[in-house]
């Protein structure tokens, strides 16, 4: 059985299992939400909805997620929050561009549950492995999701499962990137190429001889430890047996 089969399985017995009736995810125009994409559709038919949500975003973006759905034809909604990105940006103090750009998939994914919620759907996040040993999600954003079908994927591996699936190549060449300001590159923030990540990233899992720099190393490494609480449950505060609880 292929990868992708294993997938679509796998993506069947999650909706399943949470008694749902579907899944919603949001589509970016990017690679990895193109492949969670198509494997939903093809395990779930028309149980399927992708959220087109703008939020001040590249132009660009629809005529990658059009090539997507018309392809593929998934079932979409548009849902354009510059409006309220804006109003809320308007009204809160002054911040860095991290804090105002992270609330861009924040924003995202409060609409993603509202349709989950109506719909009775499990939200599918986009997320792969190589993004998530380092952290570069958004807590509570693109983090904040029910099922990860790429979570066990690098990046490289993600490239060669859309090349399974028959997914457009203009959308597997297109550069990464989150979209949260103009001219940002995902390989840009994590400073180092996709292929140098996950060639990182093999050598730490399998402590063999390194195929990257081991400055290259070090540096995930440095990611990994300083983004670990992103991927732990919440801290939660233990009372000792017999400690009393009132003031």
């Amino acid at each position: 059985m292929s990868l992708s089969e294993d997938l679509i399985r796998w993506i069947k017995n999650q909706v399943k299992e949470a008694g749902k009736e579907g899944v919603v995810l949001g589509l970016s125009g990017g690679l990895d939400s193109a492949c969670v994409a198509v494997l939903c559709k093809k395990a779930l038919g028309e149980n399927l909805l992708g959220l087109i949500m703008p939020c001040e975003s590249n132009l660009e973006d629809e005529k990658f997620v059009n090539l997507l759905t018309e392809e593929f034809n998934v079932k979409t909604e548009a849902v354009a929050l510059d409006a309220v990105y804006k109003e809320l940006t308007g009204i809160l103090p002054p911040a860095g561009k991290m804090a105002k750009a992270n609330l861009k998939p924040r924003l995202r994914m409060t609409v993603l549950y509202y349709f989950a919620n109506k719909l009775n759907y499990l939200v599918a996040g986009t997320g792969n492995k190589s993004e998530l040993t380092v952290g570069y999600f958004t807590k509570y954003g693109d983090g904040g999701v029910d099922i990860l079908p790429l979570g066990n994927l690098l990046k490289t591996e993600v490239r060669k499962l859309a090349e399974e699936l028959g997914i457009h190549g203009d959308i597997i060449k297109r550069t990464p990137t989150a979209g949260l300001w103009e001219g940002q590159t995902d390989e840009g923030e994590l400073g180092m190429s996709y292929e140098e990540l996950d060639e990182a990233i093999i050598s730490m899992e399998n402590a063999g001889k390194p195929a990257v720099s081991q400055e290259a190393i070090n540096k995930v490494r440095i990611l990994n430890k300083k983004s670990e609480h992103k991927r732990l449950p919440v801290s939660v505060f233990e009372k000792k047996e017999g400690e009393s609880s009132g003031c």
